[in-house]
């Protein structure tokens, strides 16, 4: 489905109506929620990694510095990608479940958004967001797959992920499917990911903020 017109964003069909009530619940806290990323390709990901790797598209570490890769060796690289960018067929992107968002109703004159922590904190510009997500998300159908620092992917508070369509998605990944599909791809780096792929996986794919338990409502 697409999130707006034109195309530019789109989600699995499962997730069409639990976004558009997320919207409206926030629109009611004077909030305009917007995705400015949610369903992306194979393709586009590995677009994304291959310039990050060759140096053409800016790398941060996990306090959010730039880092040079070319004083890095491969396996460098490889976990200094991963902090904030996934491996082309283990995003969760892939599914059509994920919604990277901001407030658009916040958003300076001219701002270039970066979708960084210090952006969703105090002081930045969608705090307003990052608090109402914090009181409200629960129960709304959306978890926050990265909201810790589980020594995986790092903390990205804007993450939110659709959580029963995710679910069913995350139990169908293999190992052996993301091994094969890197393994035919023109990913650059490939072999360093591929000689450590089973520990990569479990660190970087695995190891993610599960949604918590429903809260049962009172028997009378």
């Amino acid at each position: 489905m697409e999130l707006e017109p034109g195309g530019r964003h789109a989600c699995h069909a499962a997730a069409w109506p639990v976004w558009q009530a997320l919207v409206a619940a926030a629109a009611e806290a004077g909030i305009e929620l917007a995705a400015v990323s949610a369903y992306r390709g194979f393709a586009q990901q590995e677009v994304i990694w291959n310039a990050k790797w060759r140096g053409e598209r800016a790398v941060l570490n996990r306090a959010g510095e730039p880092v040079e890769m070319a004083q890095m060796n491969a396996a460098e690289r490889v976990a200094a990608i991963l902090a904030w960018s996934a491996l082309p067929g283990a995003s969760r992107h892939h599914w059509g479940t994920e919604f990277d968002v901001i407030d658009r109703a916040a958003l300076p004159s001219g701002y270039a958004v970066q979708l960084v922590p210090a952006e969703y904190a105090a002081g930045g510009p969608f705090a307003k967001l990052g608090r109402w997500l914090d009181e409200n998300l629960h129960g709304l159908g959306f978890h926050r797959p990265y909201r810790r620092d589980l020594g995986g992917v790092a903390p990205e508070p804007w993450h939110l992920s659709c959580t029963t369509v995710a679910g069913e998605a995350s139990r169908r990944l293999r190992l052996a499917h993301l091994h094969e599909a890197i393994a035919g791809s023109a990913m650059e780096g490939r072999a360093a990911v591929l000689a450590e792929l089973p520990a990569l996986y479990e660190r970087y794919v695995r190891r993610v903020d599960r949604p918590p338990p429903l809260r049962k409502r009172p028997t009378k």
